[in-house]
C-alpha cells in the first residue's frame, strides 16, 4: 500500500492569466483533453507522431542516429536503422504516457504492472535512512514513476519549465501523486528529503551545463555527467537503489535492483562511472525507449569534437 506521509512544501502561486500566456493555456487544453483520449487510441496516435517526428524532426534524428552509432558500434546497420525507428515510435507513445501521468487517468496502465524489488527500499526504509532512486530519461519515465507512487511515497527532482503557465500545470499535474518536486537547484531540501529517510527519484544522465561533472564513460564513450548521486549519498547518508522501468507489450515492468554497494566512495569519477554503467545496463533491456535525441555527448574532453557537427 502506498504511505502516504509528504515532504513540506510550499503551496503553487496563482497560475499566470494575462493575455501573452492564453496560447499556451489553449495549448495545455488540448494536452489535457488528448490525456483523456482511450489508451488504444493514445497508443495509435502515438506511433503516427512518432513516424512524423521521424520524418521531419531532422536535427533530432541525427543526434539520435548519432548516439546509436556511438552507443552500438558493432551493431549491423540494418539493426541500428531499425532501431532508430522503434525510439521515435516509443517517443511518441510516450507522449501520450506523459499526458496521462499528468493530467489523465492510469487505470488501464494499473492492470498489467509488474513490480520487483520493493521490499528492498523497505529494508532500508526500517533502518531510517533515506532512499535514491536512480533511472535514465526513458520515455516511461513519467508513467512508471507514477505507478510506483502507488506503492511508495516517491519524491522527484526536474528541470524548471522556460514558461512559466507550463511550470505550473506541470507540478500541478505532478502533486497529484508524488510526495514532493524538487526543482535542480532546490539542492538542500531534497539532500533534507532524504536525510529523514525520503525517497527521491532523480536520473543523473543528461549533460546538464553549469553544474559539477566529469567525464564517465557511457556505453564506453566519455560523457559528461553531473557528480549529484555521489554528493546526494555523500551529505545525506541515503542508499542509492537503481530503478528499472520499461513497457513489455501493454504491460510495465519496476525493478528496483540491489542497492549500490559501498556507495559513496571518496572518488566522485568512479561513483559516476558506476551510476552510468547502472543507467547502461536499464538501457541495453530497452533501447527504444530510451531518449536518444538528447546530445548526449556534445560536451567533450579537452581536444576532442562535438560528434553532431552544427
Amino acid at each position: 500500500m502506498r504511505d502516504d506521509t509528504r515532504a513540506s512544501q510550499p503551496l503553487l502561486p496563482r497560475p499566470p492569466l494575462g493575455p501573452r500566456h492564453w496560447p499556451t493555456w489553449l495549448a495545455l487544453g488540448v494536452m489535457a483533453l488528448a490525456a483523456r483520449l482511450p489508451w488504444p487510441l493514445q497508443r495509435l496516435l502515438g506511433r503516427v507522431l512518432g513516424a512524423l517526428a521521424f520524418r521531419f524532426a531532422g536535427s533530432r534524428r541525427h543526434a539520435a542516429a548519432t548516439n546509436l552509432g556511438l552507443c552500438f558500434p558493432d551493431m549491423p546497420e540494418t539493426e541500428r536503422d531499425a532501431l532508430l525507428r522503434d525510439s521515435f515510435r516509443d517517443l511518441g507513445i510516450g507522449l501520450f504516457e506523459f499526458l496521462r501521468a499528468w493530467w489523465g487517468g492510469i487505470t488501464p496502465m494499473r492492470r498489467g504492472v509488474r513490480i520487483e524489488g520493493l521490499e528492498r527500499v523497505e529494508a532500508i526504509r526500517a533502518e531510517g535512512r533515506g532512499v535514491l532512486l536512480v533511472s535514465g530519461h526513458f520515455m516511461t519515465l513519467e508513467i512508471c514513476g507514477r505507478l510506483m507512487c502507488d506503492h511508495l511515497p516517491l519524491a522527484g527532482m526536474y528541470r524548471r519549465y522556460r514558461d512559466p503557465v507550463m511550470e505550473w500545470a506541470v507540478r500541478r499535474g505532478r502533486k497529484r501523486y508524488a510526495a514532493a518536486m524538487f526543482a535542480n537547484e532546490e539542492v538542500r531540501p531534497a539532500i533534507r528529503h532524504l536525510k529523514q529517510g525520503g525517497i527521491l527519484w532523480y536520473a543523473p544522465d543528461q549533460d546538464m551545463r553549469g553544474k559539477d561533472t566529469v567525464f564517465a564513460p557511457f556505453f564506453g564513450v566519455p560523457a559528461a555527467t553531473i557528480t549529484a548521486t555521489h554528493q546526494f549519498a555523500r551529505l545525506s547518508g541515503c542508499a542509492v537503489v537503481p530503478f528499472f522501468h520499461r513497457r513489455d507489450g501493454s504491460d510495465y515492468v519496476l525493478r528496483l535492483g540491489e542497492p549500490l554497494a559501498d556507495f559513496p566512495s571518496k572518488d566522485a569519477t568512479a561513483d559516476s562511472t558506476r551510476v552510468n554503467a547502472a543507467i547502461e545496463a536499464m538501457v541495453r533491456e530497452a533501447p527504444a525507449q530510451y531518449l536518444w535525441i538528447h546530445r548526449r555527448f556534445k560536451r567533450r574532453p579537452q581536444g576532442e569534437s562535438a560528434p553532431y557537427g552544427r
